[in-house]
C-alpha cells in the first residue's frame, strides 16, 4: 500500500510540507498548483527536494474546465494542457487530475467529453504522461462517477483512466457497489476523505469540512473496500480541504493522516479478508473493559489535599508501593494511584502541569497487543527503568502528554496490586460512599485536537463515538463528543475549548496542557450515596435555585423528590426513553480539576448536557469565591 497527501491538506509553504509529509510516514504527495505556484523553487529544484524527502510526486492536481468546451476555448484547453505536461516532465511526475467541466461555458455531452479526453491522451502519451478524470460533485454536467467512468470507458485510451474521490461521491449519495464493475487497471488514483454530515452547498462544505477517514460521517471503509475488490494495487491519498488544519500544526496533520490511512486499511482488510491488501500487520481494535487505575502526579501537600477529598469521597487508603512514594486509595472497583515520588515520569509530569492526571490504566483484552497495534498506527511506546519486585507493564505515550497503561488478567500483570503494593493498616475513619467504578474520564483540549484525539481512541480501541453536542459556558462554546465501547464499560468525553475564558479553557492554560479535567464516578442510589458522603464531611458544588425552579417545569417531578434534589445540590436529566441521569458535583480542586458522582436508570446512555451550563456556572461562582482575598 503506498500512501501519498495533497498538499494543500496541511499548513506551511511547500518546504514545511513535505518536511512534515515526510516524517509523517507518507510515500507519496499530490502537489496541488498553488502550493509550486507560490514557492520559489523551479520545477527541477522543486522535484529534487520532493525525492530528496523521500517522497514521490504521485499526482499533479488540478486541471480544471477541460472537457466539452466550444472554440475557441477547446483549442486554448489543449494549449494549457501540454505546458502543464512539460511542467510535469520537470516536476518528475506522470499523472495529473483532471477534474470535471464548471464552466458556463461547458457543453454536455458524454461522447463530446470521451472524444476529448481521447484526443488529450494522444498528447500525453507524447510526454510520457497520464491523465486521471475525475468527476467533481458539483460538474456542470459530469457530477456523478459512474458518468466519468462511462466518459472514460468510452475514450478508450491506455493513458486515459480514472479517478475516484470518497468526497464527491459520498456528498451525492452514489452506491458504493457501482465501483465493483470498474476494472481496478482503469482507476488510476484514489483520493480519500471523510466529513461530517451537514446539510449545505456541496462546494461549501467540500472546501471546508472534510476531515480524515474516521473523523467523520461518510462510509469511507465501505467506499474503500468496494475499490480494493476491483483489484486497484495503486496509490491511495488524502486530500482535505479543512480550515481548521490549515491553521493546524503540519506534522500533527500529517500524522492524524498517515494514522488514518493505516486503520481504514486494516478495517478494510477485515471487511474483504478474502482481497490481498497491503497493510501493517496489526491486532484488531482492542477490547476495554474498564478503567483500571487514574494516577494523579503531586507534591506531598497538595496530594495530602487531595487525599483529603478523596476520604469525603469515602475512599480509602489501602496500599504502598514496595519501593516508592505512591499509595492507592479504592472504593469498590475504583483504584486512584497519587505518586509524589521525586523520580520517574510523574515527578516530570507534575514538573511540567502541577498535580494532574499524568496516567490512565486501562483493562483490555490483550496488554501486548495493545500496544503493538498502537505502535502500528503511529504512537510511541512508553517505558521507564523497573526496580526489583516491580512489573513491566505495557504502556504508550498518550495525546496530551499524558500516558496510556494496559492489563489484562493473563500472567503477572493480573497480580499487580499484590506484588507492587503492601497493604495499609490506617484508622481513618471512612464511610464506603457506595461508588462503583469510573463512569467515565472527561478530557479537555483546545477545539482543533478534538479530531486527533477521536481518532486516537476509535483506532485503537473498539470504540465508537457519538454526535457532537454543544456545551454553553458563559464565556463561548465547549464542543464535547463522547467516545465509548459497547456495554459502556470505557467511557471518554472529550471536550474541545476554543478560548481561554471558558471554565474548560481556563483549566487547560492553568494546568499547561493537563488534559484530564474530571472524573466521574458511578453509584447505585445517589441518595443513600449523599448520606455517607455528608457523614464524611463532603461539601457538594452548590447549584443555583433557579435552576431547580425550571427543572420543576421541565420535567414535573415529585415534589418531595424535587426538595431532595434541591437540598443535596443534585442535577437531574432525563431521555425521551424516560432514562433518568443524577449528577453530583465536587467543589474544584487544585487549578479547575473536579469529580462528579452519577447514577443511570433506565438505560440512560448521555451526560447530562443540558445540565452542563449550570455546573459550570456554579463552579464559576466558586472559584471567585476563593479567589476573593479574606479579611
Amino acid at each position: 500500500m503506498k500512501t501519498a497527501i495533497a498538499t494543500v491538506s496541511i499548513s506551511g509553504d511547500l518546504r514545511e510540507k513535505l518536511a512534515a509529509i515526510a516524517a509523517a510516514g507518507f510515500d507519496g504527495v499530490e502537489i496541488f498548483e498553488n502550493d509550486f505556484l507560490a514557492f520559489d523553487a523551479s520545477p527541477r529544484d522543486v522535484g529534487k527536494m520532493v525525492r530528496d524527502h523521500g517522497l514521490e510526486i504521485s499526482l499533479f492536481q488540478p486541471f480544471r474546465d477541460f472537457e466539452g468546451m466550444p472554440e475557441p476555448q477547446r483549442s486554448r484547453a489543449f494549449e494549457r494542457a501540454r505546458r502543464k505536461f512539460n511542467l510535469m516532465n520537470e516536476l518528475g511526475t506522470d499523472l495529473v487530475l483532471i477534474c470535471s467541466n464548471v464552466s458556463p461555458l461547458a457543453l454536455g455531452g458524454i461522447d463530446r467529453a470521451a472524444n476529448d479526453l481521447n484526443a488529450l491522451g494522444d498528447v500525453a502519451k507524447e510526454h510520457g504522461v497520464r491523465i486521471g478524470y475525475e468527476a467533481l460533485a458539483w460538474g456542470r454536467y459530469i457530477n456523478d462517477h459512474r458518468d466519468a467512468w462511462e466518459i472514460v470507458r468510452r475514450a478508450d485510451h491506455d493513458q486515459v483512466g480514472l479517478i475516484l474521490d470518497t468526497f464527491h461521491s459520498l456528498a451525492r449519495k452514489v452506491p458504493n457497489e457501482s465501483i465493483r464493475s470498474i476494472p481496478g487497471n482503469k482507476i488510476f488514483f484514489v483520493q480519500l476523505a471523510d466529513a461530517p454530515m451537514i446539510d449545505m452547498d456541496l462546494l461549501y462544505w467540500s472546501r471546508h469540512f472534510r476531515n480524515m477517514p474516521g473523523e467523520g460521517d461518510l462510509d469511507v471503509t465501505g467506499f474503500m473496500s468496494a475499490i480494493a475488490a476491483t483489484g486497484y494495487d495503486g496509490v491511495i491519498s488524502l486530500e482535505i480541504f479543512n480550515d481548521q488544519f490549515r491553521g493546524g500544526s503540519a506534522r500533527s496533520i500529517s500524522q492524524d493522516g498517515h494514522r488514518s490511512l493505516v486503520y481504514l486499511m486494516d478495517q478494510v482488510r477485515r471487511t474483504e479478508p478474502d482481497i490481498k491488501i497491503e497493510v501493517p500487520s496489526m491486532p484488531p481494535r482492542v477490547e476495554v473493559e474498564g478503567i483500571e487505575f487514574v494516577e494523579f502526579a503531586a507534591n506531598e501537600q497538595e496530594a495530602s489535599e487531595l487525599g483529603a477529598m478523596l476520604s469525603t469521597l469515602g475512599f480509602a487508603k489501602t496500599k504502598r508501593h514496595i519501593a516508592k512514594a505512591v499509595d492507592l486509595w479504592q472504593q469498590g472497583d475504583i483504584r486512584i494511584v497519587v505518586n509524589t515520588d521525586q523520580t520517574g515520569f510523574a515527578h516530570s509530569s507534575y514538573l511540567t502541569h502541577g498535580t494532574n492526571v499524568c496516567d490512565i490504566g486501562l483493562k483490555v483484552s490483550d496488554a501486548k497487543a495493545t500496544v503493538e497495534r498502537a505502535k502500528a498506527l503511529g504512537a510511541a511506546p512508553f517505558s521507564q527503568p523497573v526496580g526489583p519486585g516491580e512489573l513491566e507493564i505495557p504502556a504508550i505515550r498518550g495525546l496530551g502528554g499524558g500516558i496510556m497503561h494496559f492489563v489484562d488478567r493473563s500472567g503477572d500483570l493480573a497480580k499487580v496490586w499484590e506484588t507492587e503494593f503492601t497493604p495499609l493498616s490506617t484508622g481513618a475513619n471512612v464511610i464506603n460512599a457506595g461508588l462503583t467504578r469510573v463512569d467515565h474520564v472527561a478530557e479537555t483540549m483546545p477545539y482543533e485536537d478534538m479530531l486527533t484525539w477521536l481518532l486516537f481512541n476509535t483506532s485503537l480501541f473498539d470504540t465508537h463515538k457519538t454526535p457532537m453536542v454543544d456545551v454553553v459556558d458563559p464565556a463561548g462554546l465547549v464542543r464535547s463528543q463522547a467516545i465509548e465501547n459497547a456495554d459502556g464499560s470505557f467511557r471518554v468525553t472529550l471536550n474541545g475549548a476554543e478560548n481561554a475564558r471558558t471554565f474548560a479553557g481556563r483549566f487547560l492554560e492553568e494546568s499547561f496542557g493537563s488534559p484530564v479535567q474530571h472524573l466521574a464516578f458511578e453509584c447505585h442510589d445517589i441518595f443513600k450515596t449523599v448520606e455517607a458522603l455528608t457523614s464524611n464531611g463532603f461539601k457538594p458544588l452548590v447549584i443555583s435555585p433557579n435552576y431547580y425552579d425550571d427543572l420543576d417545569a421541565r420535567f414535573g417531578l415529585e415534589e418531595d423528590r424535587m426538595e431532595m434534589l434541591k437540598q443535596r445540590g443534585i442535577l437531574y436529566d432525563r431521555d425521551d426513553q424516560g432514562g433518568e441521569y443524577f449528577q453530583l458535583y465536587s467543589p474544584t480542586y487544585a487549578e479547575g480539576f473536579f469529580f462528579e458522582i452519577v447514577e443511570r436508570k433506565g438505560g440512560y446512555s448521555g451526560y447530562g448536557a443540558a445540565n452542563a451550563q449550570f455546573r459550570i456556572a456554579a463552579q464559576k461562582r466558586h472559584l471567585r469565591h476563593y479567589a476573593m482575598p479574606k479579611r
